[in-house]
């Protein structure tokens, strides 16, 4: 029985055109490291470094490790002197990038009938930024953290999307069994794979992400006002 949500983040919970944002990160992120990198050559360090932490599937190392590992292998600054920049960045800067973002009060609404209906929630963002940004980014959503059961970071996770032990890793910590849970996001092929492992999807299509036009993995589709309505017509678990 359908008992939990589970969420994307970025263009799900929050609304985004993710170029905009991510050359608005790399803008805000060069400048924080001016002294250091060029803009071009820190990019590509990080371009880098996250493409092989998303191809890590070693279940002994987060995310976080796989990253940084592979980062100090490519720059000859110190851990010591790059690392609290970062973590500055994160507390300091990264809520700039608030304004390529934007609050959807029909999802706010959507995630306040589910609770009241008594469903578990849950945040299964690419676990490749820290908590730091993405607890802001729930925020800038409208949303408390203290509103979803877990939500996913690069200091907790081991594997990222596309990878279905990312969404095993996600069924692990929740305690729950596919059958109990539905995925909702907006990428066609990071999100809606969780199908194979035998939960529902449902496809966000107000900022859809597809690569290609395969949909055999997705089960409901729709825009913001259909999922409402998808959620509006979900039974009550208080009533069970």
């Amino acid at each position: 029985m359908l008992n939990t949500v589970i969420f994307d983040l970025d263009g799900t919970l929050l609304p985004m055109d993710m170029e905009v944002f991510l050359n608005k990160y790399f803008t805000e992120l060069s400048f924080k490291f001016k002294d250091y990198f060029n803009p071009k050559e820190l990019t590509e360090h990080i371009w880098a470094s996250t493409g092989c932490m998303i191809k890590n599937k070693n279940p002994r190392i987060t995310n976080e490790e796989a990253f940084f590992e592979d980062f100090y292998k490519r720059v000859v600054h110190k851990p010591e002197i790059i690392s609290p920049l970062f973590e500055d960045f994160y507390i300091n800067d990264f809520k700039r990038l608030a304004s390529a973002t934007r609050k959807e009060e029909l999802m706010q609404n959507t995630v306040k009938i589910l609770k009241e209906k008594g469903y578990r929630l849950v945040i299964a963002t690419n676990p490749i930024f820290p908590k730091l940004a993405i607890n802001q980014r729930v925020e800038w959503a409208g949303f408390s953290i203290d509103e979803f059961d877990f939500i996913t970071s690069f200091e907790k996770m081991h594997f990222c999307k596309p990878h279905l032990e990312f969404y095993q890793e996600v069924l692990d910590n929740i305690d729950k069994k596919p059958q109990e849970c539905i995925m909702v996001g907006n990428d066609v092929e990071e999100d809606m794979v969780a199908k194979k492992l035998g939960l529902k999807t449902y496809l966000l299509e107000d900022c859809l992400i597809s690569r290609g036009n395969n949909r055999e993995e997705v089960d409901y589709s729709g825009s913001y006002m259909d999922f409402n309505s998808f959620v509006v017509a979900l039974p009550s678990l208080k009533e069970v």
